[in-house]
């Protein structure tokens, strides 16, 4: 989509990002005025070590245009005390597969275009230059950096070398171990000594209440002439190899890129509205990565790296819904040949790739995540070859009890699972201030148990496919059949008329949810039990962007996101809404409907239903055009209006939630 910035407001327009990637973990990303509010902002932020150990090498390119000697800056940067006003001269920002900011100045068009190359960590930028009736000189400054993303590089002089082959410059800074490559398509290189941009002001991380300013190394600048009435395309590239690139090569590039994303959407097969499926192919393979010969999912930009979990809740819509089955094959055989006493890895260290193990549910999530491949594929051969051993692992080991990583992990008498300690957090809501655990849920959780009976039935499904012997298959339905009788009488609130969210706590949130939107409900999909959670949640918890964590009312309830880490991380699960958490909603709804025997009131709910999600597409559709990340989701949202986007910028279990539902 296309935005008009000639009368937007400078307050709103800042907020506003995009965001590229590259197939390996690195992405170029920004605002749409090209001002970085962030420290993880950058034109070129590369995995030393994909998809992990990621820096900002290449904060942004600086451009100005020279005209009968006065110099228009096209550039904006904010300090404490300035801003720069390169702005002014913006027209219009459009990102499709990529973004497009069109400049004019004195009737001078300048259209700016940034994309990476696919699985390389290579950023360009494509300048397409119409001038008019007078020569004009544009000068490209890159803002250099090299330094951890997390990081910030405060009142710091840099040490630069580099060697000059013409346009290709070889730069190292501070005798780090990589180099940075520069190269122009066209004009000269001047090198500049002793130089930096001081005190660039992130007001995104003073929000967040982080450190705030840093400087950037400045290495030279490239210099193009323009003639009169000349149409001219130039081409920056930076990147951790060496480079030789000429002025064709940026818009191959970027057809390349065009391309690549055209066959996606033609393999998804989608019918509907074309420019909906379209950025959800474009959002949805952002997240997909490499990881040593086998792909994974980033769980969120600018921050996450891979998890576990993240990655089997985004599952169906990520890779299964838009027929990525390769990839869908990749991401399990990535998730499990870490397992370790029958835990799949939460994640992945960003220092050195050691898995970790902080998570009771991840493992069984796969189950059901094995369960929709198969719905979508029949590919049992591949299930049975590469998976069921590892499933039949995990069962056997949650029987045992873990308690790798002080997990404490066990199968009590009444076979429901029983999972944490007072300072373990292994469920999704694992925020955790130092030793404080903010929402303890140690003990029998209701989505653990839900994901535990679901785990069992399905591993009864392929044992009778796999022809697995007849005692096996019998200890599962046995199991299956005690956790249900526990959990049905245990997990009910007769005072809630809900579930209790942990055995003892009476608190109202969605988890309980699961009971009914997995494969195999724990609760019976036709009870009056299953239609009061669906009320609950619907009344107490659902809004326009997702369901809240907790039901307004209820101790410790906030429902702004904002302030240092500590107000946030304690703030995080009690009652912020997350957009994933509509996908358990729509699937608990979808469950209903398809148990409910009488015919009038099975129309009625088909009806409501299709309120929700055309409620749902109008929202999110809004929301990718004219929202906080232009193509993406975010990680959360405010539960008051205006319900703003918090959190991570573009997060790949609300872009999978989302559309899964609306398309």
């Amino acid at each position: 989509m296309k935005k008009n910035l000639k009368n937007i407001e400078f307050e709103e327009a800042i907020n506003k990002e995009w965001i590229v990637t590259n197939g390996l973990g690195g992405f170029a990303s920004s605002t749409i005025l090209g001002a970085n509010t962030r420290k993880y902002h950058g034109l070129l932020v590369a995995p030393l070590k994909p998809p992990a150990q990621r820096y900002l090498l290449v904060s942004k390119v600086d451009e100005s245009i020279n005209i009968g000697g006065k110099v228009h800056p096209l550039y904006t940067n904010m300090c404490r005390d300035n801003i720069s006003e390169g702005y002014k001269y913006l027209v219009s920002f459009e990102k499709e597969e990529v973004p497009t900011f069109t400049y004019n100045i004195n009737g001078i068009e300048i259209q700016k275009t940034i994309c990476m190359e696919y699985r390389k960590n290579i950023s360009i930028i494509l300048y397409k230059i119409k001038n008019k009736d007078k020569k004009i000189t544009l000068n490209l400054t890159p803002l250099l950096n090299y330094r951890d993303f997390h990081s910030t590089s405060y009142n710091k002089n840099f040490f630069i070398e580099q060697k000059i082959n013409k346009n290709l410059v070889d730069i190292l800074i501070d005798n780090n171990e990589h180099h940075i490559y520069m190269n122009c398509s066209d004009g000269k290189y001047i090198k500049i000594e002793n130089d930096s941009f001081k005190n660039m002001y992130y007001i995104e991380e003073e929000k967040r209440g982080l450190s705030s300013e840093e400087n950037h190394a400045i290495a030279g600048t490239y210099e193009i002439e323009i003639h009169p009435n000349e149409e001219k395309y130039i081409t920056f590239s930076c990147s951790l190899d060496e480079i030789k690139i000429d002025r064709k090569d940026g818009r191959k590039i970027i057809q390349n890129e065009k391309k690549r994303i055209k066959q996606l959407i033609d393999k998804s097969d989608l019918s509907g509205d074309e420019d909906l499926i379209k950025k959800y192919i474009i959002a949805t393979d952002n997240f997909i990565v490499s990881r040593k010969n086998l792909l994974t999912l980033i769980a969120g930009y600018p921050w996450f790296l891979d998890w576990g979990r993240d990655a089997f809740i985004a599952f169906e819509g990520t890779v299964l819904k838009n027929k990525r089955f390769d990839v869908a094959r990749k991401l399990l055989l990535t998730f499990t040949k870490d397992i370790k006493q029958g835990l799949v890895p939460n994640g992945y260290s960003e220092l050195d790739d050691k898995p970790l193990y902080n998570s009771v549910d991840s493992s069984l999530l796969l189950f059901e995540q094995v369960k929709k491949y198969i719905n979508y594929t029949g590919d049992y051969t591949f299930i049975k070859e590469k998976i069921y051993a590892k499933l039949k692992d995990i069962i056997k080991n949650y029987i045992n009890g873990i308690n790798l990583d002080n997990n404490n992990i066990y199968l009590d008498e009444d076979c429901l699972i029983s999972a944490g300690t007072l300072t373990t957090q292994n469920t999704w809501m694992d925020a955790k201030i130092g030793d404080y655990v903010v929402t303890p849920r140690n003990g029998k959780q209701v989505e653990i148990n839900s994901m535990w009976y679901n785990a069992l039935m399905i591993m009864i499904e392929l044992g009778k496919k796999f022809e697995e012997q007849k005692e096996v298959i019998s200890a599962y339905k046995k199991l299956a059949k005690n956790a249900k009788q526990s959990f049905n009488e245990k997990f009910y609130n007769k005072k809630s008329k809900c579930l209790y969210d942990v055995i003892g706590d009476d608190k109202i949130r969605p988890n309980q949810l699961y009971a009914i939107s997995l494969s195999y409900p724990i609760i019976d999909t036709k009870s009056d039990i299953a239609k009061q959670i669906l009320n609950t949640a619907t009344k107490k918890l659902l809004n326009n962007y997702g369901l809240k964590t907790l039901a307004k009312g209820e101790l410790h309830y906030t429902e702004v996101y904002e302030g240092d880490q500590y107000r946030r991380d304690i703030s995080y699960h009690q009652g912020i809404t997350w957009p994933w958490l509509l996908g358990i909603y729509n699937d608990a709804f979808v469950n209903i409907i398809k148990a409910e025997k009488d015919k009038e009131t099975k129309n009625k709910l088909k009806e409501e239903y299709k309120k929700f999600v055309q409620k749902l597409k109008k929202t999110y559709t809004k929301e990718m055009n004219e929202g906080k990340t232009i193509g993406s989701i975010s990680e959360l949202y405010d539960s008051k209006k205006p319900y703003e986007a918090k959190g991570a910028f573009a997060q790949c279990w609300s872009v999978s939630e989302v559309f899964r539902i609306i398309l």
